[in-house]
């Protein structure tokens, strides 16, 4: 497979007198602690992984986040920023618990996870201006988009997804009516385009998201996390459906579920701490998914929909967050001064 050129930051032009930002500082930490958790679940994956294909796939994205993880560690070190603690193979994973997924999972979720990373680098882009960090993250979104053409291409080989659906080429320009935006009475047109790719993409990221949390109802430890996997389970199936009902109504095509995937162990291979960090993360970029669906849907019915599930997934968040840092799991990120305590 065809990789893209090892970043060296040294060889970059740097001034060491120009701090980072804030904004560099942040992506950089978010970034670390990303590709901390992102190696343990890679490394578990390789070592039941049967596909040759597929495990050439693993092995380029492992490669990929450990250079990145390491990327972003030197960077921060170098501004002697406390490294954060992020996690680990030895302390967050047990490699000898038996297989939890089948190969074909491992691709689809590797299509989550470059989706993901590609979300955080194209925003640090124009963020970010010191030299070395604008160029590693350059290195990041070119590096992924590289892998994410692999993904695609042992998808559609292997049968294992489609493309979204066709419609129909426009005979001319044409421009909205009233009923542009009904989504409940009256006339309520078909749906456009973009509704149709955003609908797509939100069912594919949910279906992923459905069959890990599946996963980890099975062999998280603590009964107060598996309850609030349950939870958010249930809610994820309830998105999936109301999203395939849009399409199936214009009757087009929808992705299939996932959940067949997961195995049927219970033994645990990661830690409590490592699963219920990576949900909330998923979370997170669903809440980021939704609003942009939000913002290119005309239809009412459409905007409400999304805007229910981002409250449910809001509160999934801020209730897993709580559990986090009752468990002392959660780490602070980089924050501004706090001048009043140091007024004297």
């Amino acid at each position: 497979m065809d990789t893209q050129k090892p970043l060296n930051i040294r060889s970059t032009n740097i001034n060491h007198s120009e701090k980072l930002t804030s904004a560099e500082l942040g992506k950089l930490w978010a970034t670390y602690r990303g590709n901390s958790m992102s190696t343990c679940f890679l490394h578990y994956y390789l070592q039941h992984v049967e596909d040759t294909d597929i495990k050439k796939l693993l092995e380029e994205a492992f490669t990929l986040t450990t250079e990145f993880l390491n990327t972003s560690k030197e960077i921060l070190k170098k501004e002697n920023f406390p490294i954060p603690k992020g996690f680990s193979i030895e302390e967050d994973l047990n490699p000898q618990a038996p297989r939890l997924f089948e190969d074909e999972f491992y691709v689809h979720y590797l299509k989550y996870a470059a989706n993901a990373g590609m979300s955080i680098y194209k925003v640090a882009i124009p963020l970010v201006f010191r030299k070395d960090v604008e160029e590693f993250y350059k290195y990041c979104m070119e590096s992924t988009m590289a892998l994410m053409e692999q993904i695609k291409e042992v998808l559609m080989n292997k049968g294992f997804i489609r493309k979204p659906p066709i419609i129909p080429i426009p005979e001319k320009e044409d421009f909205v009516e009233k009923d542009f935006l009904n989504g409940y009475v009256g006339h309520v047109r078909p749906l456009h385009a973009l509704e149709i790719a955003h609908l797509y993409d939100n069912i594919e990221n949910n279906v992923t998201s459905k069959a890990l949390i599946t996963a980890f109802s099975q062999v998280t430890e603590q009964e107060e996390i598996r309850d609030l996997f349950k939870r958010g389970k249930n809610f994820t199936h309830k998105h999936i459906e109301l999203f395939v009902e849009k399409l199936h109504k214009e009757d087009l095509p929808a992705p299939s579920y996932l959940d067949h995937l997961v195995t049927t162990s219970t033994d645990t291979p990661f830690s409590d701490k490592l699963m219920l960090f990576h949900k909330m993360d998923m979370f997170s970029m669903i809440i980021r998914s939704f609003g942009n669906s939000v913002a290119v849907s005309g239809r009412h019915d459409l905007g409400v929909m999304y805007t229910k599930g981002l409250l449910q997934i809001s509160k999934f968040a801020e209730d897993a967050a709580k559990i986090m840092i009752d468990n002392g799991w959660m780490e602070h990120p980089p924050y501004a001064a706090e001048r009043d305590k140091l007024v004297k």
